[in-house]
Order: structure tokens, then C-alpha cells, then sequence
């Protein structure tokens, strides 16, 4: 018996060897291939056709706006996309002054700028929660 509603499909990318051949693995052993559709790449660059009821981002935390502007043409119409470790620690609530490194800052500055953007976009609605590290939750308009 599966685990998941026959009628669910899953495509999942992931850049990491290991983690890609340790997925590969329990996709195999769970007998999900007909499920999960995994890929081995760099989200940024392959190209996914077809609609996605939900879309969950949790890549590099400074391309957010990247991941978001190139996946959400792949949202259906009351579509949700979560993204995870919106807080980076809580470092986002910090001033920038109480953070030592540059590219933390950087960093920091680019997820506070993600931020900005769900909340200043017209075309979805966004919640936040504060659950683990943040997670935002966006919903099509």
C-alpha cells in the first residue's frame, strides 16, 4: 500500500549528489517511482513544464526571488507556494550593525529583500508564520 495518494505527483530537484542517490534510494524503496519524479541539477537552470498545486522552495536563500519569479508560471490557480527558512535564525530581526561578517550581511539583506518582495506583490497574498526557522505562505490572488 503507498504512502501517498495515488493521484499525488511529486517532481523534486536536487544539486547534491549524495542527497540526490540517498532520495533515489528511498524513492526505490518506498516504490514510489511512479510518484516521484526526481532531478539531478541546479533548479535555476532546468526547465519544468506543467501546473503544481503547491511549490515548496528551500534552495540557497539569497536566490529566493530567482526561484520564485522562474517556478511560480508553474502555479496553478489556487496554487500555494512555501518557502522555508524565511527568519535565517533569527538573524532577519537583527540590525545589521550586530552582525560581524559581510556576507552575512549580504545574505541577510537579500532574504529581508524576499520578504519585501512577497509582501509588496499584488498578485499573491502572503502569511508568515513562525514555525522552525519561518516559513511564508503564498497564495495566487
Amino acid at each position: 500500500r503507498s504512502l501517498i495518494d495515488k493521484d499525488i505527483k511529486i517532481t523534486t530537484i536536487e544539486r547534491d549528489i549524495k542527497r540526490y542517490e540517498e532520495a533515489v534510494k528511498n524513492i526505490k524503496d518506498f516504490k514510489l517511482d511512479n510518484q516521484i519524479n526526481i532531478i539531478f541539477g541546479d533548479a535555476l537552470e532546468e526547465n519544468i513544464s506543467g501546473m503544481y498545486d503547491l511549490i515548496f522552495i528551500d534552495a540557497a536563500k539569497a536566490q529566493n526571488i530567482k526561484f520564485f519569479e522562474k517556478y511560480k508560471n508553474n502555479l496553478a490557480n489556487n496554487g500555494t507556494i512555501i518557502t522555508d527558512n524565511m527568519y535565517f535564525h533569527g538573524l532577519v530581526f537583527k540590525d545589521n550593525s550586530e552582525i560581524n561578517s559581510r556576507d552575512l550581511r549580504q545574505l541577510i539583506r537579500k532574504i529581508k529583500n524576499y520578504h519585501n518582495y512577497l509582501k509588496e506583490n499584488n498578485e499573491y497574498t502572503t502569511t508568515f508564520i513562525d514555525l522552525g526557522d519561518g516559513i511564508a505562505i503564498t497564495k495566487k490572488n
